[in-house]
């Protein structure tokens, strides 16, 4: 599938980006693992709250969902609020106001005040991923690009790795000063996020302009190589704020990221307490057994990022993972044994976060700017509506059935949608560029 148009990548670009990449992607690594980590600890949570504080399924997942309303209505004002302040200002502030929520939620006593904290906490992260996303693009030449978005992501499962056994140790922490498990899980997992903010604050590079720490020449030609692109893109059309939050490109890439981020948090969500319905497992054991699937999701998404952008091609690289999701889904639905249950689990993972993270490549082929900030903000926040649905639906269907087997298969169906969504836009998304030969030396981005 690769694009025959394409030439080599040019050897000092490379050298260029490996030296911006190790410059910024471990911060930025770090910071979406402790995210993440206090997006989804609730779900290890919920092996002891719930029966602390009387929460059945469905006000579970209702709270655990609803982080993603809040996320929703601030994330496309949070995106151009960067855009405009500059990374370093905006993201530092997200992971202070994000870390302090989180360690607050210790503080729940009732299904409404948890229904509060997790809505805040979705407000206060509002923009951070596809503000990274953006940022990216300042720094990054397409061709380089979905492996760069591949490895930020890569902290999602390694987050998963870590933190789920992790957090099962946590909840051991029960009678300590007073305090249950769990609310030891939010408060010493939500202050890593605002330790990091100081270091965001004094260590992150808002442009390549602004980067002291490559040679005069090596920011001269990065600049040059992202404005060539730019305006490479912007001779087939230039998108303004209001084109791209009604362009129909930016909305079904919305509902392909929504079918994706269901099946995401649909399975994160309820992970821990899917592995404990097999039985004989310490809420440690828990961890462990949960954090398998993450990891070969890791490994995987990292390749099939870096194979894209050696093949330059996009669609394929988002549709096959998500019928690989699909399938996944489905054989879970239909086995009990423990060791068949995981493995099909983690198959569905692997081809989730695969195709999440190429999935990126796609708008970012054609927005440019404001029309950028605007539009990959509006793909994520719909898309982010998925996080919502996802485990609420999987908590409704858990307690009106007994069995998580049907709403697995619906969110499955939905993965489906996700990867013929994809290639639907093959065409649609190519006509968004010129040939290759319009401008010599540029590299397409799908």
């Amino acid at each position: 599938m690769p694009n025959a148009g394409a030439r080599p990548i040019d050897e000092p670009d490379r050298t260029i980006a490996k030296k911006v990449a190790w410059r910024l992607a471990p911060l930025l690594m770090v910071c979406y693992f402790v995210a993440f980590l206090d997006r989804v600890n609730v779900g290890f949570a919920a092996l002891a709250m719930n029966a602390d504080l009387g929460f059945d399924s469905a006000v579970f997942g209702l709270g655990a969902g609803i982080f993603f309303i809040g996320y929703f209505i601030f994330e496309v004002p949070s995106n151009l609020v960067l855009e405009r302040l500059g990374a370093r200002v905006w993201i530092a502030r997200i992971m202070f106001s994000w870390g302090l929520i989180s360690a607050a939620t210790a503080l729940v006593w009732n299904d409404t005040s948890f229904y509060i904290a997790r809505f805040l906490l979705g407000a206060a992260e509002a923009g951070f991923f596809p503000g990274v996303v953006l940022y990216l693009t300042y720094w990054f030449a397409a061709e380089h690009r979905a492996k760069m978005v591949g490895l930020f992501m890569a902290a999602v499962p390694i987050s998963g790795i870590i933190g789920s056994p992790l957090s099962g140790w946590l909840l051991g922490l029960e009678g300590s000063l007073g305090l249950h498990g769990w609310q030891w899980l939010f408060i010493l997992e939500g202050l890593p996020s605002m330790i990091l903010s100081v270091l965001v604050w004094r260590c992150l590079t808002d442009q390549p302009s602004e980067a002291r720490w490559l040679a005069a020449a090596e920011r001269e030609l990065l600049e040059t190589t992202l404005e060539r692109e730019r305006t490479h893109r912007e001779t087939v059309r230039k998108y303004r704020l209001g084109e791209a939050l009604t362009n129909g490109r930016v909305l079904l890439l919305g509902l392909l990221y929504f079918g994706l981020v269901t099946g995401l948090y649909g399975v994160t969500f309820w992970l821990p307490q899917i592995v404990k319905g097999f039985g004989g497992l310490s809420n440690f054991e828990v961890g462990l057994v949960a954090a398998l699937p993450t990891l070969a999701s890791a490994v995987a998404m990292v390749a099939w990022t870096r194979h894209s952008d050696q093949t330059r091609e996009r669609p394929w690289h988002v549709a096959l993972p998500a019928f690989m999701g699909c399938l996944g889904l489905t054989a879970s639905a239909y086995v009990s044994d423990p060791i068949l249950s995981t493995i099909a689990l983690s198959v569905a993972l692997i081809g989730i976060y695969a195709a999440i993270a190429t999935s990126w490549t796609l708008p970012t082929a054609f927005l440019t700017g404001t029309a950028a900030a605007g539009g990959l903000a509006l793909i994520n926040s719909i898309g982010n509506l998925g996080g919502f649905a996802g485990p609420y639906f999987v908590g409704w269907i858990k307690n009106a059935t007994g069995a998580y087997s049907f709403a697995l298969l619906v969110i499955g169906i939905g993965l489906a949608l996700s990867g013929l969504i994809a290639l639907a836009m093959r065409q649609a998304v190519a006509n968004e560029r010129p040939a290759a030969d319009v401008l010599p030396g540029l590299h397409p981005a799908l």
